[in-house]
């Protein structure tokens, strides 16, 4: 499992310096007058508003908007903030009162330019104290909104690659079994004409059973190690044909390593022994893998058409080829184009697959 240690501590730590900032500038601002000397009640006021901004920031982000703005009360949240900042302004004014500091500040002027401050008509608005509400309390909105977003497109993210993760187990839960029951049954006919081969097949079969079981169990697996599969699929099929059927198998030389998909190439292997081979009349499959760069994945497979029920991508079992658009389409979203030719000018089943593997 990942240290999420630093992450952890990662947004503690950006609070403190946000608020590090905000402060030792909001407690440095004093009246730009050269000789004028604050009050100690001036900072007094400043440190405890400080204060009071940052309990403003944190009520709003963890209790005003997740209990009012997320669960769709926008007239309740704005009331919220325009009660908020009436409470903060009223802070602001009760300090001043309580520290006397609208004539301690007249005493600071008077000594330092020999006058006193303008005289004030009527009740006054602390606009400097308005502003930084309003930017404290959209800097606390925004933030929390963002962090909200944020969580659910991951939660989202995570849900869909669950989904994903189990719609592919599912599929490659169909895959082995299919596998496995059709090549038992070639192994079982295989049995009655020659125990020596039937027993060559069951220690082949065992080799890629382990493969499927194990070497796949990450969900990817290189390629040479698929090649090496198909190669021993091909060669257990080989062995309930007789001279009749011609098989041709093409791969890179060299292969370049890449991960793909376990048991991908498998259903149209599979499809091609099962409906282009005939026991009475000449037939031949071709499966051509090729790389024409290392990211770049052909598959080419053709078989005879023989006078049978044709194929198509549903599959007669529902399984097959369906199966495999599926997870080309889950895996390989947008990096892959399958054909399918029903009928060649050659009078061939043909399947080409071209794939981008990363």
């Amino acid at each position: 499992m990942p240290d999420l240690t630093p992450r952890r501590y990662l947004t503690p730590l950006i609070h403190v310096l946000v608020w590090g900032l905000f402060g030792l500038t909001f407690l440095l601002f004093q009246p730009l007058t050269g000789r004028l000397t604050m009050p100690p009640q001036f900072w007094l006021k400043q440190g405890l508003m400080f204060v009071v901004w940052v309990t403003t920031f944190y009520f709003t982000a963890r209790v005003t908007v997740p209990r009012l703005l997320f669960n769709g009360r926008t007239g309740w949240f704005i009331l919220a903030l325009v009660a908020t900042t009436i409470v903060v302004l009223s802070c602001s004014k009760f300090l001043e009162t309580v520290l006397d500091l609208p004539a301690l500040m007249d005493k600071a002027f008077m000594a330092a330019a020999g006058r006193p401050r303008l005289a004030r008509s009527g009740p006054h608005i602390d606009t400097m104290g308005l502003l930084t509400t309003m930017f404290v309390l959209g800097i606390s909105t925004s933030t929390t909104v963002v962090q909200k977003w944020q969580h659910d497109a991951q939660i989202r993210q995570t849900l869909e690659q669950q989904r994903v993760q189990s719609e592919l187990s599912v599929l490659k839960a169909q895959i082995n079994p299919h596998f496995f029951f059709n090549t038992l049954n070639n192994i079982y006919a295989l049995t009655l004409l020659d125990g020596e081969q039937a027993r060559v097949a069951i220690h082949r079969l065992s080799r890629m059973m382990r493969y499927v079981l194990y070497d796949t169990a990450g969900g990817l697996t290189l390629l040479s190690q698929e090649i090496a599969f198909v190669q021993d699929y091909i060669t257990l099929m080989q062995l309930r044909l007789d001279e009749r059927v011609t098989v041709t198998f093409e791969k890179p030389e060299p292969v370049r390593d890449v991960p793909v998909a376990p048991m991908l190439l498998l259903p149209f292997l599979e499809n091609a022994f099962k409906h282009g081979v005939a026991a009475t009349q000449k037939s031949s499959i071709l499966i051509a893998l090729r790389q024409p760069s290392a990211n770049v994945l052909e598959l080419e497979v053709r078989n005879s058409l023989l006078p049978m029920p044709s194929t198509d991508l549903a599959g007669s079992n529902g399984i097959g080829l369906a199966n495999t658009r599926r997870r080309l389409d889950l895996l390989y979203p947008g990096r892959f184009t399958l054909l399918v030719e029903p009928n060649t000018p050659a009078h061939e089943f043909r399947v080409h697959l071209t794939l981008q593997v990363s």
